[in-house]
Formats: C-alpha cells, structure tokens, sequence
C-alpha cells in the first residue's frame, strides 16, 4: 500500500507538471523555440491572481488574470519574439531569458522575497478516501484532470478547427503556410497566448498547492522542460506522458528517502534522454 500510495501521489504530481509544460510544448512545437521564461511567467500568474482575489475572490481574479496572460502573450510574441525569429535560434532564447530576469526582479521589488500562497479555504485539505492507508486530496485530483482537459482541448483546436490547422501547416513549412494565405505572425502570437493562458492556468493550481516566491520560476521551468522532453518535443500527449512519468520517478524516490525525490526525476530524465532521445511520445511532422 506505501508504493501504492507514491505511485498514486506522484501521477497526481505529474498532472501539475503536464500541465505547466503543455504552453511550453505548445510554443516549441509552433515556433520551435523554448522560453526561458515560461516558468517565471507561471508565477507571475499565480501573484497577479493572489492581488486580484485579494480585492475580490480567487474566482474572479483567475477570471480576470488568465485573459491578461493570454494578451501578454499576444503582445509580446508580436511586438519582441517575432522579430527575433529571423534572427537566428539564439536570438529568441536571449529575449525570453530576459523576460526571466525582468519577471524575477519586478515580483522580488513588488512582493519582496517572502513566500506566498494562494487560499482555497476547505478545497485545499478536502481529500477523498480509497482505503484506510491512501487518500487522494480533492485539489491534486481536480489539476490531474485540468492537465488532462486542457491537453483533450489543444488537441481538438489543433486537429478539428481552421486555426488549429493553420497553426499546424505553420509549423510544418512557414514558408508555403505564407503562399496558401496564412499569416504567420498572427499564428505565432495566438500560440504564444495560449501557451501562456496555459502557464496561467499552472501557475494558479501550484500557488494553490505549495508556497511559491519570485525565484521559483527556473525551477518550475525545470520539470517542464523535463516533462516535454521525455515525451517528446511538440507532442501534447507526450508532454502529458512526461509530466506523469516525471511525478511517479519523484514520488517512488521520495518514498525511498524523502531526499532522492527530486533527484529521481532527473535520473529518470536523463535515462530517457540517452535510451530515446526523440522522447516516448515524438510529434510525427504533418499530424
């Protein structure tokens, strides 16, 4: 029933990672770029919703702080990165490691160093029981299947409506996407709104789960990235297989020795990376 128990706790984990990886695999699978401020841009998120709700209730402020970060998104994609693209590959990594820096500093100036975190009142410890040695809480549960949803909804955008095949046959040959009609720069700046839409959504769940500060954003980057590159760059479902590989790696070696958690994640990455470096879900090119 222990291992049990870990193996159910760390799958709940990896839906948290699936799904503050999903925006970043998004992004990448478009544009083939990785940003470097994908996690600071979570947290972000988690501290805009922390102000509103406090003026209001966390409801309306998630209301009122996902549109924002999915206009940031926009905007930023527009007016900064897609100059960048023409640039050569490190131009754009440079300009998303300086969002990193700027977000840093601004939430360490505005909200000091102190941790936060988000208040779900009875949401937070409600759990539900499965026998007398395991529990599942309420709030894990309800991100697992967030990160599955959100995952089913990208995936249907991308395979059953004209902006989600548009934004395919982008990625796929921009050039020819461009000569059928396409307009590639607004592409762009959508799939830079819904990946950050999705950070915000990450970034909500994990203020509501742990304590968070300003210098938590590379770390959060980390699992991401390690998510979507165990399943395989691009591939939604892989990044959803990546987070839950990931959570169950930390949760078998946290129960070994509370110490090894985070480090059996890694190990597990790296061995991935070296048996299938393609990943274990790789995007097919054209589908």
């Amino acid at each position: 029933m222990i291992w049990t128990n870990a193996v159910l706790q760390g799958l709940l984990t990896g839906g948290l990672y699936a799904l503050l990886a999903s925006g970043l695999s998004l992004v990448f699978g478009v544009m083939r770029i990785v940003n470097l401020g994908h996690g600071d841009f979570s947290i972000l998120a988690a501290y805009l919703v922390l102000t509103v709700a406090g003026h209001s209730n966390l409801w309306l402020g998630t209301l009122a702080v996902l549109p924002m970060m999915a206009l940031l998104g926009y905007t930023l994609q527009r007016s900064l990165l897609n100059k960048s693209l023409s640039l050569g590959v490190l131009s754009p990594l440079l300009i998303t490691f300086a969002f990193s820096i700027i977000i840093q500093n601004a939430l360490l100036k505005v909200f000091s160093s102190d941790t936060r975190s988000i208040q779900t009142e009875k949401l937070g410890s409600a759990s539900i029981k499965i026998s007398d040695s395991i529990y599942i809480g309420l709030l894990p549960l309800l991100t697992f299947c967030i990160g599955v949803l959100l995952t089913l909804l990208l995936h249907f955008y991308l395979t059953r409506t004209q902006g989600g095949r548009a934004m395919r046959a982008t990625s796929d040959d921009p050039s020819a996407a461009e000569l059928i009609g396409i307009n590639n720069r607004h592409i762009y700046g959508l799939a830079t709104a819904m990946g950050l839409f999705a950070a915000g959504i990450a970034g909500l769940l994990f203020g509501m789960r742990t304590q968070f500060s300003p210098s938590l954003g590379p770390i959060a980057l980390i699992f991401a990235f390690e998510a979507v590159i165990i399943g395989g760059l691009g591939s939604l479902w892989g990044t959803l297989l990546g987070g839950i590989v990931l959570g169950v790696a930390q949760g078998i070696g946290a129960q070994i020795n509370p110490a090894y958690g985070v480090l059996a994640g890694h190990l597990v990455f790296i061995l991935i990376l070296v048996i299938r470096p393609q990943g274990l879900l790789p995007k097919q090119k054209g589908r």
